[in-house]
């Protein structure tokens, strides 16, 4: 195995579960829910929850979705241990696997453990630590804390237009979480540097460099 890949891996993994509970926690016990605060027009913190997965995006029952994304960060690791033991896989797709595995293992913390051990109260009151069971939900059904708000730009559909007509766009209005942002960054970045290594192993090994 080689420890330059595990030590990335390894690293990539606890810095972004570390920096996205910090985020979390952070805004959960100091801002309340729904509060929004304007860093730029374009740049807000706003204080929202859910259910689903990634930028809010809701599918199949909380249990379900909590349990799946245990699985798939269990399968990612495995996935893992066997990249960094193969001389065919560079660092960088190493890299990107890892972002990946930790943005969905810091939305876990979320959904296994939030419930049991904040409030959440109803604004503006603000969320506090509680001792374990005294919650505001039970084990698997926490929410998922997002806080990133990006409203670049919004226009208004011409009248022409059919259906749209007279309503307004806006882009980029998903909140998302750091994790999400890490699960993103691992998966764009794989699409565009690294395709040929997914889905298979690449056919000549000695045409592959470390990135």
């Amino acid at each position: 195995m080689k420890l330059s890949k595990v030590w990335i891996a390894s690293a990539i993994i606890v810095l972004v579960i570390v920096i996205d509970q910090a985020i979390k926690i952070w805004v959960k016990t100091g801002m309340y829910w729904g509060e929004d605060i304007e860093i730029f027009s374009w740049f807000h913190i706003r204080f929202v929850q859910n259910n689903g997965m990634a930028f809010g995006m809701e599918f199949g029952s909380k249990l379900f979705l909590t349990l799946f994304r245990i699985v798939a960060v269990g399968v990612l690791g495995w996935i893992i241990s066997r990249l960094c033991k193969s001389d065919i896989y560079p660092k960088g797709f190493v890299a990107c696997v890892a972002l990946i595995a930790a943005g969905a293992a810091g939305n876990i913390f979320d959904c296994v453990f939030y419930g049991e051990i904040f409030t959440n109260p109803y604004p503006p009151e603000i969320a506090s630590f509680v001792p374990w069971g005294e919650g505001y939900g039970t084990i698997f059904h926490g929410l998922v804390v997002d806080m990133f708000y990006f409203p670049l730009f919004t226009f208004q559909w011409p009248e022409w237009m059919p259906f749209l007509s007279g309503k307004t766009f806006s882009f980029f209005d998903p909140v998302f979480n750091f994790a999400d942002a890490a699960i993103s960054v691992g998966m764009i970045v794989l699409l565009i540097f690294y395709s040929r290594y997914l889905g298979g192993t690449p056919g000549r090994s000695e045409e592959i460099t470390e990135r």
